[in-house]
């Protein structure tokens, strides 16, 4: 097991950890990480690592292990690995991750902004969209990214909490894709509540406040197919 240290506070850019596993494939597993691995439309978190006298080792990604508690980094082609047992020092490459955290809670908004089921969703550092089911429509871009940089200037609170796969079954409407679906069977299900305007589950990483997102702009809406829409975003130049 992997503990998320990202989930409580996805703010930490460092850590201390040891080596629990080598995978087949030349990934490290660590007993603790503040690298968040793939999924849910969020890219796996980069960075550096280092250990002893060695030379730091580039962490190209991080993705999900064998078992839903296992993360593992995945060093750059070549890289000389450290020995299970190795305590280390991992470091985010934190100007992409920060983007990533203020890119989804902005997808976060615009699902809020148009409260359609979403189909397929993809965060960037730079430009991130999601997918729409919204039959014969027009969406005005201009409008859209007006209503996005309100809520974004409000500055309002983002937290977290936990409700059991019960309550949320129970509240089938705070489930807004239909592709993906949350994972349940752990118990427990985290929720991430924008203040007043979204509630929702989600394992990603996120700003403390909508102000911290900064203004974007749509880059463009696509249609992909009889009733789905793409919304594409990136922070205004």
């Amino acid at each position: 097991m992997t503990e998320p240290l990202f989930r409580d506070d996805a703010y930490l850019k460092s850590c201390d950890a040891t080596v629990v596993a080598v995978t087949d494939k030349g990934g490290v597993v660590l007993d603790r990480t503040v690298f968040y691995p793939n999924g849910g439309g969020q890219p796996g978190d980069s960075g550096t690592m280092r250990w002893a006298d060695n030379p730091p080792v580039s962490i190209a990604t991080t993705v999900k292990g064998a078992t839903p508690d296992e993360i593992v980094h995945v060093p750059a082609e070549g890289s000389t690995l450290p020995a299970v047992g190795t305590a280390v020092t991992i470091e985010l490459d934190w100007d992409r991750r920060h983007a990533h955290m203020r890119m989804h809670t902005c997808l976060h908004l615009l699902s809020a902004v148009l409260s359609h089921p979403v189909t397929g969703g993809q965060v960037g550092a730079e430009k991130s969209r999601l997918d729409f089911d919204i039959p014969e429509a027009t969406l005005d871009k201009e409008e859209i990214a007006a209503t996005l940089n309100d809520l974004i200037a409000r500055d309002a609170p983002v937290g977290m909490r936990w409700i059991t796969d019960d309550e949320l079954a129970a509240q089938p409407d705070l489930v807004r894709t239909m592709s993906v679906k949350p994972p349940t069977g752990a118990g427990h299900v985290r929720l991430i509540e924008v203040d007043g305007m979204d509630l929702q589950p989600c394992g990603g990483t996120h700003v403390a406040r909508t102000g911290e997102i900064g203004r974007v702009e749509v880059r463009k809406i696509e249609k992909k197919g009889r009733q789905n829409r793409r919304v594409s975003i990136q922070f205004a130049s």
